[in-house]
């Protein structure tokens, strides 16, 4: 193997453990934490969860594999049994981020028509819609023989197999990045750059109480005058990070896949098989981010690994003490002035 095509693999090894781990996690503290439960988003969250652990512990391995023996890992049928499982889950994950896009949107622009708005109901219905329309290009792409190992990529995935229907094969390609990815990210944008300027009209009323405030309290210290403005300007910044987070992690990661396949249509353009396997690398590496974009960097759910953790350490703790007091008894039971006097001659 050439030596970037050994980075490509270590790199897709630390995907493969960071997304496992860290989706792991965030079903554990789902599981743990009955405030989390009751939320409505959780219900998107445990999706877009379950849909990166599948997709970690299904596809990444195999394209692994397949960049590791430069061949397909398996026969046809396991390929495009794994090539319709990833085209499901990937589908699935990106309707999952904009079904999450939306809730918020509701939640900050509409915040006393939430609870009236979304409830767990209309949250099962969005789901549903997001299996359908994943379980509909998913089924059609499997049913046409369009699903197959591509060497570009080291993985089982969209491909022409057959290579007799390369017109309907590009209609199907581009009308299903248009539904997916472009549909996706146009909602992202719509909703969160609403989301961002609700926020700093609130942040700019904030700012314009504060400001109020000090000029009235004259006597006040520079320094207390300093933290003021000093969080005014974090407060600002606060909310187009988290936008620009949402937003970014998105397109790094989807962008250059999807514009590679669309690219790829054109017989007449070369691609280079390892910037294909690392625009695969990229779209894979969504996974791992997502539990931190969307979950574990969240107050709640910092709090419930914290009680988890001091749950496990406690509990280890008693365990030990437990044992040294057991250890204990044995010392006194063997070695006590009694029984020392009763074992001498």
């Amino acid at each position: 193997m050439a030596a970037v095509e050994v980075l490509l693999s270590v790199l897709m090894l630390v995907i493969i453990v960071v997304s496992l781990l860290s989706n792991a996690v965030v079903l554990i503290c789902f599981l743990y934490n009955p405030q989390i439960r009751k939320q409505v988003p959780c219900v998107f969250t445990l999706n877009l969860t379950f849909c990166n652990l599948l997709l970690t512990v299904s596809n990444m391995p195999l394209t692994l594999v397949g960049l590791v023996n430069k061949g397909q890992p398996g026969s046809d049928a396991f390929c495009q049994l794994v090539g319709f499982s990833e085209t499901f889950l990937t589908t699935n994950s990106m309707l999952s981020m904009a079904a999450l896009s939306i809730d918020r949107w509701i939640a900050v622009v509409f915040p006393l028509r939430y609870h009236s708005r979304i409830r767990h109901r209309d949250a099962a219905l969005v789901l549903g819609y997001t299996w359908i329309h994943s379980m509909s290009f998913s089924t059609a792409a499997a049913c046409l023989s369009w699903v197959g190992y591509r060497p570009l990529y080291a993985s089982c995935t969209l491909s022409d197999v057959t290579d007799n229907s390369q017109t309907p094969f590009v209609v199907f390609t581009v009308v299903f990045h248009s539904l997916t990815f472009l549909l996706s990210f146009l909602v992202l944008c719509v909703t969160y750059l609403k989301v961002l300027k609700v926020a700093r009209f609130h942040c700019k009323r904030i700012d314009v109480i504060t400001m109020q405030t000090l000029v009235l309290l004259v006597d006040i210290h520079p320094s207390v005058r300093e933290r003021c403005l000093e969080e005014q300007k974090r407060r600002r910044q606060r909310a187009t990070r988290k936008i620009s987070t949402f937003i970014g992690t998105f397109m790094v990661c989807f962008a250059p896949y999807v514009i590679t396949r669309i690219v790829e249509l054109f017989p007449s353009v070369p691609i280079d098989h390892r910037w294909g396997v690392v625009s695969k690398c990229l779209a894979y590496s969504k996974a791992a981010c997502d539990p931190f974009v969307y979950s574990l960097l969240r107050n709640q759910y910092k709090k419930t690994c914290g009680d988890i953790i001091n749950r496990l350490l406690n509990h280890s703790m008693i365990v030990s003490i437990c044992m040294l007091s057991h250890y204990q008894q044995i010392y006194l039971y063997h070695y006590t002035p009694t029984r020392v006097k009763r074992l001498s001659p």
